[in-house]
């Protein structure tokens, strides 16, 4: 269903585009003014990266539920949790103020239920490849 996919496509691009929307105002308003949360940009895009490297190795495996994929989970959680850590612990040091770090954490929360919710919508078949879009 090419309709489906496309309008999922779109929604999520929609999503992903408020969260960095939230983020570029916790850096850009006038009152903040400091670029430092841009930081957490890096964790938005290391954090599908064991997932991806797990379901490479486990790829053969029917097993519900193995090592690899556990510390994928793992290591994906650290990263999320690194990310919503990182600007409350620059608010704490006064480098932000606390205004701007509710926003990157909005935006955070935004960016990352768009990141599931694109495995949910595009990974939950076993035929999964990058070109069926």
């Amino acid at each position: 269903d090419g309709k489906g996919f496309l309008q999922a496509l779109v929604a999520l691009s929609f999503s992903g585009a408020i969260g960095l929307t939230f983020l570029m105002l916790g850096c850009a308003l006038e009152d903040y003014g400091v670029y430092w949360p841009l930081f957490v940009l890096i964790f938005h895009a290391i954090s599908p990266i064991p997932h991806f490297i797990a379901k490479r190795v486990t790829y053969d495996s029917d097993a519900t539920s193995s090592a690899c994929r556990e510390l994928a989970y793992f290591f994906t959680t650290g990263i999320v949790v690194s990310a919503f850590g990182f600007p409350v612990i620059l608010a704490r040091v006064a480098v932000i103020k606390w205004g701007a770090c509710g926003l990157v954490l909005a935006g955070n929360a935004v960016i990352f239920l768009t990141i599931q919710g694109f495995f949910l919508i595009f990974g939950r078949g076993d035929d999964f490849s990058w070109e069926q879009w």
